[in-house]
């Protein structure tokens, strides 16, 4: 039962889910349960929290829908802390500290540490948003900046050279990030070339298609609508189920620094 289904109140039928909580270890979240969260700055807004430090991750992220004139006025992100909005469906008037931008769907803005990110839906129309905020690692010598696109204007680059397993990047490979986001995307039929077990975690919003995905040697089928979050050393890897969409998500990783001891 969930706001975004509009399936709540009475239900016939046993109630069930497939969502999986292993805190600090993999989650998957079933769009089919999410509540809404009461989040100060956010008007006329839905939000849910998907991931935060209380399942283990050193991250937030958010599902946020925006209804007509829905805004955030009071700014999301604070000092010391990076954010990132990634438009999933709708339009979008959105400010970086000063600096004003449309978004379409597939557009997205970074925002270092310091720098807020407001936004307004004056469409008219529905907007479905995908929320990010982490505390900045900083690396002297070394400022990140505002940076701004549109993933479906990228180029597809081959993932590992597979020639069904595609990628596009966000951030520029610069030391001065401390992470970067990606869209990955496998044709039907199409897996990872090896379960991955590594330092980074990943907070991924399934944004077409269907999959089995091995989370801690665990497989379980995911789909459009859900998320999942994966921590450090958690083994990863899917492959692409169905017959003719691709199988595609959005997810973030940390990068680019050494460990604290």
């Amino acid at each position: 039962m969930s706001y975004l289904n509009n399936v709540v109140g009475y239900r016939k039928d046993l109630l069930t889910n497939r969502s999986v909580v292993k805190k600090d270890n993999y989650v998957l979240l079933d769009p089919d349960g999410l509540v809404k969260n009461v989040i100060p700055g956010f008007e006329n807004c839905d939000v849910t929290v998907l991931a935060s430090p209380k399942i283990g991750a050193s991250f937030v992220d958010y599902l946020v829908t925006i209804h007509a004139d829905g805004k955030n006025e009071r700014g999301f992100g604070e000092e010391g802390i990076e954010t990132l909005l990634y438009l999933i469906e709708g339009s979008l008037e959105v400010k970086a500290g000063e600096q004003s931008y449309s978004l379409t769907q597939g557009g997205f803005v970074y925002c270092p540490p310091g720098t807020k990110l407001y936004f307004q839906n004056k469409s008219g129309k529905v907007t479905k948003a995908f929320l990010y905020k982490r505390r900045y690692d900083r690396l002297e010598g070394y400022e990140p900046y505002v940076v701004t696109g549109n993933a479906n204007e990228m180029e597809w680059i081959k993932y590992e050279g597979m020639e069904d397993v595609l990628i596009k990047d966000f951030l520029p490979k610069e030391l001065a990030f401390d992470c970067n986001f990606h869209i990955l995307s496998f044709k039907p039929g199409a897996s990872h070339g090896y379960i991955e077990t590594h330092l980074p975690e990943h907070g991924a919003y399934f944004l077409s298609g269907q999959g089995m995905y091995n989370l801690d040697n665990d497989w379980v089928p995911v789909q459009k609508g859900d998320y999942i979050f994966m921590s450090a050393y958690s083994l990863q890897a899917c492959y692409a189920v169905g017959r003719d969409e691709e199988f595609s998500y959005v997810y973030s990783k940390d990068c680019n620094r050494d460990v604290s001891i």
